[in-house]
């Protein structure tokens, strides 16, 4: 086994790496206060694993979609206390966020030569919100329906765009199996892949330029 490693090592420098996060300096101001984003992190984690989960039962449908969302929660084992963790997590990382910003906002921490650090999370914000608008509406049950209906129909109130841009987000001008499909296919993939990239970029900013100063 140690010779695997060392091959590995040798050509990775994998300690170095390692050493590195682990010797990173932490001012002395930083307190409990700073673990909003952190914790932000861990939610997305556990989302994705509850989301990936569910997506072995979940049919993205308009006439199987809350039955498959009934059959997780009552046949499945234990499919009821992954929906609950993955939709109670999904509040705490809202809840979070919204500190975690405040926080930062309160610090400075937006300041020069931090804006691009400050971009990236409010774009983290953004996405963050579109997974709640997403996936509130995948279950398509009555709720999830004029959700979707409501929030899909905002921007037609923009002018000579608006109309082009319900049908967009609608699939057609009504809500229906497009609608679901295009929700689904954002909620599984493009906004977490987009979430990952930023957090990444989020991450590599925070450990260049460092934790803003106290409040």
């Amino acid at each position: 086994m140690s010779k695997v490693y060392d091959w590995f090592e040798e050509r990775l420098e994998i300690q170095a790496i390692a050493d590195d996060i682990a010797s990173k300096y932490v001012p002395p101001h930083v307190n409990i206060f700073y673990c909003f984003g952190g914790i932000v992190f861990t939610c997305f984690l556990v989302q994705v694993a509850t989301g990936f989960a569910m997506t072995f039962y979940y049919r993205p449908s308009v006439s199987d979609a809350f039955a498959s969302v009934e059959y997780l929660m009552t046949e499945v084992n234990f499919g009821w206390l992954i929906r609950s963790i993955h939709r109670w997590s999904a509040s705490m990382m809202v809840l979070m966020l919204i500190l975690h910003v405040f926080r930062v906002y309160l610090t400075g921490g937006f300041k020069k030569p931090r804006e691009l650090t400050w971009v990236t999370g409010v774009t983290l914000s953004v996405v963050t919100v579109s997974f709640g608008v997403t996936g509130y509406s995948l279950p398509w049950d009555q709720v999830g329906y004029w959700a979707c209906k409501i929030v899909t129909g905002v921007p037609e109130a923009i002018p000579v765009i608006g109309s082009p841009l319900v049908e967009l987000l609608r699939g057609s001008t009504s809500v229906g199996q497009t609608t679901l499909t295009r929700f689904y296919s954002l909620h599984t993939f493009v906004l977490p892949l987009a979430a990952a990239v930023l957090m990444l970029i989020h991450f590599l900013m925070i450990r260049k330029q460092g934790i803003s100063g106290p409040l």
